[in-house]
């Protein structure tokens, strides 16, 4: 009887505990199931690294047609290539460029091109070849564009066909240098651009020898992808072969597999599309649905069309496909997973409510940065979750901040404070082997600005993120706000020094201080200007817009404009933005002179109180 009663207890036991174990700790299952796929990931990550001869993505590639030639890789518009077509193509590109007698294998290459197959077929191509990539941004023009250029030291630059004119303005300087530029169309006048898609479509398919790119090791620069700094035009972050190879499990890690079909519709030239779309989708062996850019009218019914179960998004993304209207089918399409940053709680639920059963994988990572997030557990509104894996295996700590003097708090001793749970803090990452940071190429200055040294005790070395964040009882993570100088709008980085010396010079501006504010039912912040005026000038409302267009993106344009006597500053000439912020472009606070940019009138034009007060309502959309 004994013994019958011990079993029944040890039983009764077995079955209790997972059941006490979820409700004491709701999440224990989920914490255990991201660790096995941390496990599984870094095993794997493991094992390649030790392969002979060295393992990078191209090989994946190879592998991946190798296995499946004749499945569909990439669906653009009209066109389906196949893995075997890819890799075909991608010779062919190879061989033309091989060919040309300004470019040399292992030369660094800038790709200067929007959303389209020619961009990965040129990419591999660059691989094959053992070239590190500049991926250009195709916004930026003339000054911009030539710093993007020659911080990354390029010896050739390769176009778009529809970018001809944005190159000719920096054509001089680009010959001054020497750079070979090819444009891709079979016929171009222009002295000094060569046409290129003639060679590649004459070219040889044939598999080039591997020996190109022997010279390759990890800790080769594989890409550059540009990130806007808190000081001064675009950074150049290095991703080496090493950081491009871990960028790989993006996609299986979150349960994409070879059936999966993927939606890309963000740009090729940033982290999300081409580590997470292109580089993911290679290491999973799904086929790639691209789109020249976003659209949401199209979204859904290409989702339909082409049999889409996978999703990217950032979180303007999300809001906009809420803001279309509602449509009977709005359920109706393949969807399962949308993986991607920034979505708004409140646009989380609306989406999943309106769209159906789409499981939301919201992740934090930057370029450059060494730690990154993953909301494994679904918490509406987080960007991840803290556990002790993670932690153990890429140390972070929440620290003070000052958002007044710009910098962290520190003790008596010189030390950082950390942040309590529950208190806002700014995320820095300790710097080591298995979390590196690589830095921006032919920037150390910048380079230094992103460490930060004796944070916890004296020597230690840590990566600043420039985030807010804050950790809630539960350990989750959740994004608060960008510290110093850059904020985000429209899903792009926005650097406030680099806009303020584009409008210094104008003819009429004196100083500029550019800072984002919020605006009701929209992500990010928008840009706005508080400036004065050169003595003996006037403001010119139509000659600072069509200078603005022909300087910056879309994004980048400051929408407002506030004229002041005086650009106030701190102790340390730093530019004061905390008050200007908060009285944001309400003309019912702000005494000054106030415009809004108005591209009906290709004009800045006064703000009346009407037009803030149906920006306010959302009755206007910026």
């Amino acid at each position: 009887m004994m013994e019958m009663y011990l079993i029944s207890v040890c039983l009764a036991s077995i079955l209790i505990i997972p059941f006490a174990l979820k409700t004491l700790f709701p999440y224990v299952w989920m914490d255990i199931l991201y660790f096995g796929d941390l496990l599984r990931i870094l095993v794997k990550f493991v094992s390649r690294r030790r392969r002979r001869p060295s393992f990078f993505v191209l090989d994946r590639f190879l592998e991946q047609t190798a296995a499946h030639p004749d499945k569909p890789f990439i669906g653009f518009e009209n066109e389906i290539y196949s893995y075997a077509d890819t890799d075909q193509m991608s010779n062919k590109t190879a061989d033309a460029l091989q060919s040309h007698p300004g470019y040399k294998p292992g030369d660094t290459v800038a790709l200067f091109m929007g959303n389209e197959p020619a961009f990965l077929f040129t990419w591999l191509a660059l691989a094959k070849l053992g070239s590190p990539v500049a991926l250009l941004n195709h916004n930026i023009r003339t000054k911009s564009l030539l710093h993007c250029f020659n911080c990354c030291e390029a010896n050739v630059l390769i176009a778009a066909s529809e970018l001809k004119e944005a190159v000719k303005d920096v054509l001089p300087s680009l010959i001054e240098k020497g750079v070979t530029v090819l444009l891709m169309t079979k016929h171009c006048d222009t002295p000094g651009i060569e046409n290129f898609s003639d060679k590649v479509d004459k070219a040889s398919d044939t598999p080039l020898p591997r020996s190109l790119r022997s010279h390759i090791t990890y800790k080769s620069p594989a890409v550059y992808i540009y990130t806007s700094g808190t000081t001064g035009l675009p950074k150049a972050a290095v991703v080496n072969q090493n950081r491009l190879l871990t960028a790989m499990a993006a996609l299986s890690s979150n349960g994409v597999m070879s059936s999966d079909v993927l939606y890309l519709n963000l740009p090729l030239y940033h982290t999300a599309g081409f580590f997470i779309g292109f580089i993911g989708s290679i290491e999973a062996g799904s086929t790639i649905i691209l789109k020249r850019k976003f659209s949401a009218s199209q979204f859904w019914d290409d989702c339909r069309k082409y049999n889409v179960t996978v999703v990217q998004y950032i979180g303007e993304v999300m809001r906009y496909l809420c803001s279309t209207p509602k449509r009977e089918n709005d359920k109706d399409h393949k969807v399962r997973l949308a993986i991607g940053n920034g979505v708004r709680a409140e646009i989380w639920r609306e989406f999943v409510n309106r769209f159906g059963d789409i499981q939301i994988r919201e992740f934090y990572a930057s370029t450059e940065g060494n730690v990154g997030f993953v909301n494994y557990a679904g918490k509406i509104g987080a960007i991840g979750r803290v556990n002790f894996f993670h932690q153990k295996l890429f140390p972070f700590t929440l620290i003070k901040y000052d958002t007044e003097r710009d910098e962290p708090i520190r003790n008596a001793n010189g030390f950082c404070v950390e942040s309590p749970k529950g208190e806002t803090g700014l995320l820095v990452s300790k710097i080591t082997d298995i979390a590196p940071f690589v830095g921006y190429a032919q920037n150390e200055e910048q380079t230094e600005r992103k460490r930060l040294r004796n944070v916890l005790k004296k020597g230690d070395l840590y990566f600043n993120s420039g985030d807010l964040m804050r950790i809630d009882k539960d350990n989750f993570i959740y994004f608060q706000d960008r510290v110093g100088d850059t904020f985000r709008w429209k899903g792009e980085n926005v650097a406030t020094n680099e806009v303020s010396d584009i409008l210094t010079i104008s003819d009429c501006l004196k100083e500029a201080n550019v800072y984002g504010v919020q605006v009701p039912g929209h992500e990010g912040r928008i840009g706005m200007a508080a400036v004065t005026v050169k003595e003996g000038a006037q403001f010119d409302g139509s000659r600072i817009y069509h200078h603005v267009v022909n300087y910056l993106p879309s994004y980048a344009r400051p929408r407002f404009i506030r004229i002041q006597n005086a650009v106030e500053v701190t102790g340390t000439f730093k530019q004061m933005k905390v008050k200007l912020v908060e009285e944001s472009f309400d003309p019912g606070r702000i005494q000054d002179p106030l415009y809004i940019l108005d591209d009906k009138e290709k004009s800045y034009v006064p703000l009346r109180s009407q037009v803030y007060s149906s920006i306010i309502s959302g009755n206007i959309k910026l």
